[in-house]
C-alpha cells in the first residue's frame, strides 16, 4: 500500500467519502505548557485583511450525480433475494422484505435496484459579477445539477460553460439575486519561493476556512498531467477545498488549489495549486470558445540526456530532441527534421521536453513562431506556422524510404546482435513495411544496451543521425565514431509500429 495518496480535493459524501480513498478528521488535542508562537512565526499581520477583503467571492460548490445502482458480489447476486424452494415458509417474508428495500422483485416494473443520489463538495470563486465562476473540472464532472453557495449562505443553481480536462478546470455561470465581489489573477510567474499565500475553500464542508502558508516550490511536475507546472504550498488544504483560490498578499489569485498528497487525505504540507497564468489562458478561451484550443507543432520528443548531448556536440545537455514528425503536422512544411534538438521556442528557453510541450499548447493556433534547433552542432532558426492540437491526434514518425538489403548478414556490435531486414523477419517481429533500418535479433543481458532496454525486434534507423540498410553499415558508422573519440553513439530506434526515440550507447 503507497505511503502517500495523490488525490483530488473535492469531497464526495457517498459511504466512505471522497473521489479518492481515504478521507480522515483528525482530533488534535491540545499541547499543554507549551507558550504560543511569536506573532511573525504565524505569518504576517496583513492575512486579516487580505481574507476580509476577498473571503465573498469565495463560494462552495455543491452537485448531484445519479449514479446507477448495481448488485454487489460475484455475478452480481448481492442485495438479491435468495433463491429459496417453491413453498418455502420464508418465500413469503422474503418477498416482502425485498420489494419493501426496492431489491429483487420489487419496484413498479420489479426491476431489481434503483439508482440513487449523491452528492459532491467543492470550492471555487467569482472572476467576474455577471456570475462567472473558476473551479476544477474534477468537482464537477458527471454532476446533473450543481449549485454555487456564496458566504453568506445563499444558493444558485449553476450551468456550465466549459472545461479543460488537461488541467482540470472548469467554467461555471450563475445569475446573482444582488451584486457579488469578483476577484482578479495575479502574476504566477512572480511568484517567489518562501512568499506567503493564503488558501480559502471549503475544506471537509467546513465552508469559508481560510488558512496560510509559504510558496514551497514552484514549476512542480508531478505526472499528473502533460502541462504540469503546479504551485506547491504548505498552505493547509485538505478535501473540499478542491477548486478554491490561493491568494497572494495583495489578494490576487496566483493559483487554483487541485491536489493534495498525503497518506491519509488530510493536510501534510503537500497542496498542489494550478498557476494562474495557466488557469487565466484557459478560462479566456472557455468564455470565448467554450473550449480550449491549443498549438500544435507536430512533432514527438523526448528528453536530451548526457550520452545524447554528447553524441550531438550540444554543451550542456538541455532542450527538447525531435524523435518523430507528424508528416501531416506544420514541423515537417518548416523544415524541422527528425534529430533536431529544440532549445529556444518563440524566445523562450526550453531546458526540458515539458518546457516546449507548455510553450506550444499555451500558443494560438495559426501563430507563426521562431524555433531555434540544434543539428549538427550548429544552431538554426527555423518559422514554423502552429496548428491545432486534437486530442485523438496520432504523432507518427517521418522515415524516409531506404532499400533493404538484399543478403542479410548478422554482426554484432555493442552487445547487439543485428541483421538486415527481411520478410521472414518483419514477418516474425511484426515489423510495418514502412520501417527501414537494421534489425535487432539479440541483446546480451550485461551490455549498456540492455540496460537502456533495447530488446530484439527493435530497428536501428539511423546511426550518428546517418541511416543504416544493413549491420556492415551499423560497424562502420561505429567505428567512425570511436576513431573521433567519442564516449557514446546516438542510435535512432523505432519499434515494429514505426515509433522512433533515440538512444546513447557507449562505445568504450
Amino acid at each position: 500500500m503507497p505511503i502517500a495518496t495523490l488525490a483530488p480535493l473535492s469531497q464526495r459524501r457517498v459511504r466512505n467519502f471522497g473521489l479518492r480513498p481515504l478521507i480522515a478528521a483528525i482530533a488534535v488535542g491540545a499541547l499543554v505548557g507549551i507558550s504560543a508562537p511569536p506573532a511573525l512565526a504565524r505569518g504576517p499581520d496583513g492575512i486579516a485583511d487580505v481574507a476580509e477583503k476577498v473571503i465573498d467571492s469565495v463560494v462552495n460548490i455543491s452537485t448531484t450525480s445519479t449514479v446507477e445502482a448495481k448488485n454487489g458480489g460475484e455475478g452480481g447476486n448481492r442485495g438479491a433475494m435468495p433463491q429459496l424452494p417453491p413453498g418455502s415458509p420464508f418465500e413469503e417474508f422474503f418477498e416482502d422484505f425485498f420489494k419493501n428495500r426496492g431489491g429483487r422483485g420489487g419496484g413498479e416494473k420489479g426491476g431489481g435496484l434503483q439508482p440513487r443520489k449523491t452528492n459532491s463538495l467543492g470550492s471555487g470563486f467569482i472572476i467576474d459579477t455577471s456570475g462567472l465562476v473558476v473551479t476544477n473540472n474534477h468537482v464537477i464532472d458527471g454532476a446533473d445539477e450543481i449549485t454555487v453557495i456564496q458566504n453568506d449562505g445563499t444558493k444558485i443553481k449553476a450551468e456550465l460553460v466549459g472545461v479543460d480536462k488537461k488541467t482540470d478546470l472548469a467554467l461555471l455561470k450563475f445569475t446573482p439575486v444582488k451584486p457579488v465581489t469578483a476577484v482578479k489573477f495575479g502574476d504566477s510567474d512572480k511568484l517567489r519561493l518562501g512568499e506567503w499565500v493564503i488558501a480559502i475553500g471549503n475544506p471537509f464542508s467546513l465552508g469559508g476556512s481560510v488558512t496560510a502558508g509559504i510558496v514551497s516550490a514552484r514549476n512542480r511536475d508531478i505526472n499528473n498531467g502533460p502541462y504540469d507546472s503546479y504551485i506547491q504550498t504548505d498552505a493547509s488544504i485538505n478535501r473540499g477545498n478542491s477548486g478554491g483560490p490561493l491568494f497572494n498578499l495583495d489578494g490576487e489569485v496566483v493559483g487554483v488549489n487541485t491536489l493534495i498528497i498525503s497518506p491519509t487525505g488530510g493536510s501534510i504540507g503537500l497542496g498542489f495549486a494550478v498557476p494562474s497564468k495557466t488557469v487565466a489562458g484557459v478560462i479566456d478561451q472557455l468564455r470565448e470558445y467554450k473550449e480550449v484550443r491549443r498549438g500544435w507543432l507536430g512533432v514527438r520528443i523526448q528528453p536530451v540526456t548526457d550520452e545524447i548531448a554528447e553524441s550531438l556536440n550540444i554543451k550542456p545537455a538541455r532542450g527538447a530532441l525531435i524523435a518523430g514528425i507528424d508528416e501531416k503536422g506544420p514541423a515537417k512544411p518548416a523544415g524541422l527534421e527528425t534529430g533536431d534538438v529544440v532549445v529556444k521556442f518563440d524566445g523562450k528557453d526550453v531546458k526540458e521536453p515539458k518546457d516546449l510541450s507548455r510553450a506550444v499548447a499555451a500558443s494560438p493556433v495559426g501563430k507563426a513562431v521562431d524555433v531555434l534547433i540544434i543539428r549538427k552542432g550548429k544552431e538554426e532558426t527555423r518559422k514554423v506556422t502552429l496548428g491545432r492540437l486534437e486530442d485523438d491526434k496520432p504523432v507518427q514518425a517521418s522515415l524516409k524510404a531506404a532499400p533493404e538489403a538484399e543478403k542479410p548478414a548478422t554482426q554484432k556490435a555493442l552487445g547487439l546482435d543485428l541483421t538486415g531486414l527481411s520478410k521472414e523477419l518483419r514477418t516474425k517481429y511484426k515489423i510495418k513495411d514502412s520501417v527501414k533500418g537494421v534489425v535487432v535479433t539479440g541483446v546480451d543481458s550485461g551490455s549498456d544496451a540492455a540496460d537502456k532496454r533495447l530488446s530484439a525486434g527493435d530497428v536501428i534507423v539511423e546511426v550518428a543521425q546517418e541511416a543504416v540498410t544493413n549491420a556492415a553499415d551499423v560497424k562502420k558508422r561505429i567505428d567512425a565514431v570511436k576513431k573521433d573519440g567519442k564516449k557514446s553513439v546516438l542510435l535512432l530506434v523505432s519499434n515494429g509500429e514505426g515509433e522512433l526515440r533515440f538512444v546513447a550507447l557507449s562505445v568504450q
